[in-house]
């Protein structure tokens, strides 16, 4: 029986980007969707990404059975899109969930900030997509991933407190030390609650390093890359790769021989009696914690920083921020299904993320998938939006 292990998760996510809402729209349009773009962006990751690498992964785990395991987090708003956009996209994880060898973790519904802002909000919206994860896969979520793996003692605490014994988030150095990331933890203020770290080293070298000829480790094989693994897990106790799925023939084409490396990992790994693939359920529970990690300011798995400054960095972001969740308790009041629904998607990270002004070493992540030229365009659309909205919600409390 193997001994180490090897989890495997992806992120899948696609926000609702805004169409162009001009100063003039204010108080006079309340379609603030892109629902075109949308559509395009979604339907070219399909093809690209999601039902190449769903096929791949199904071959592999008809191929190496209760052996090779993968866990997913699906936001929300990336169901709602594959339902109106591709919904053979869904069918495939519907194909993939009985399969037994996937698991799939509970977030936020909207990939929102809320666990930064309301802790209502935050467990209203983590309730919500569990149910849909439940409705649409059969099975009811036993792990926890916040947004962009944005945790804190605090979050973890309330993540334990609805239930869950499992949660995943960055092995960020600046609160690690010493330590490595490649052990089970546990959150000081709810030992119950077991913490998976990204082994960030290992999981960029494919996720941002796979394709880059200039790279000291370029060509990436499975056989080399199985050797890192073996090295790594020589003491320690598993390896967490942690990605964003549409690394895979997306933001890593399929020129670059990713699908290929991909499809020969599971072999490579599988010749090493002592270590094999789990599920982020399975390996919180199969390895011990070692100890409790400290994490007393939120940390995520973006940019060099791995804090929370991708969103909340610069007086644009804060600003939106503070407006959006200041008309929480507005919506709540009106009683509207419909405006709900609409505040949840002005509150997806991506909208804040595109208004970040980080120019430097992470400049290339973020005019990814961006559709504003500039931050402050970003800030004025979303600021537009979000006026026209409010007007909506306080003219709907005023007349009922």
């Amino acid at each position: 029986m193997a001994t180490k292990s090897i989890c495997l998760y992806f992120q899948v996510h696609q926000p609702d980007r805004l169409r162009l809402f001009r100063f003039f729209d204010i108080g006079a349009d309340d379609h603030y969707f892109d629902d075109f773009d949308n559509s395009a962006i979604v339907r070219r990751v399909a093809a690209k990404c999601y039902l190449p690498m769903n096929k791949l992964i199904m071959e592999l785990i008809k191929a190496n059975g209760k052996n090779f395991k993968v866990t997913f987090s699906i936001s929300g708003t990336a169901i709602e899109q594959f339902k109106l956009y591709a919904p053979e996209v869904l069918e495939s994880f519907k194909k993939l969930a009985d399969t037994g060898c996937v698991e799939f973790l509970a977030e936020t519904y909207s990939h929102s900030l809320a666990s930064l802002a309301n802790e209502k909000e935050f467990k209203e919206q983590v309730k919500l997509h569990a149910q849909t994860i439940e409705k649409e896969f059969g099975l009811k979520p036993k792990a926890f991933r916040n947004t962009e793996l944005i945790y804190s003692d605090h979050i973890g605490e309330m993540v334990a407190a609805m239930g869950y014994r499992t949660m995943l988030t960055e092995g960020a150095k600046h609160v690690l030390g010493w330590k490595s990331p490649n052990y089970v933890y546990h959150n000081p203020l709810n030992p119950k609650l077991h913490l998976l770290l990204k082994n960030s080293s290992l999981s960029d070298d494919i996720a941002f390093r796979f394709s880059n000829t200039a790279w000291s480790g370029w060509p990436l094989t499975a056989e080399k890359y199985t050797g890192w693994l073996a090295e790594a897990l020589e003491k320690d106790d598993i390896v967490n790769l942690f990605m964003d799925y549409e690394t895979f023939g997306e933001h890593q084409k399929a020129a670059s021989g990713i699908f290929e490396f991909f499809k020969a990992l599971p072999k490579e790994v599988l010749k090493h009696k002592q270590f094999g693939f789990c599920t982020a359920s399975e390996a919180a529970k199969k390895h011990q914690s070692v100890s409790e990690l400290n994490v007393p300011f939120p940390i995520s798995w973006a940019d060099e920083e791995r804090d929370t400054s991708a969103w909340l960095g610069n007086e644009l972001q804060r600003e939106a921020f503070n407006k959006l969740y200041a008309l929480e308790a507005k919506v709540r009041k009106s009683g509207d299904g419909h405006l709900m629904d609409v505040f949840r998607r002005l509150q997806e990270s991506d909208h804040l993320y595109y208004m970040c002004t980080k120019f430097f070493s992470d400049g290339a992540v973020h005019s990814y998938f961006n559709p504003y030229d500039t931050p402050y365009e970003a800030f004025i659309n979303y600021m537009n939006v979000l006026s026209d909205f409010e007007i909506r919600v306080d003219n709907l409390i005023k007349n009922k």
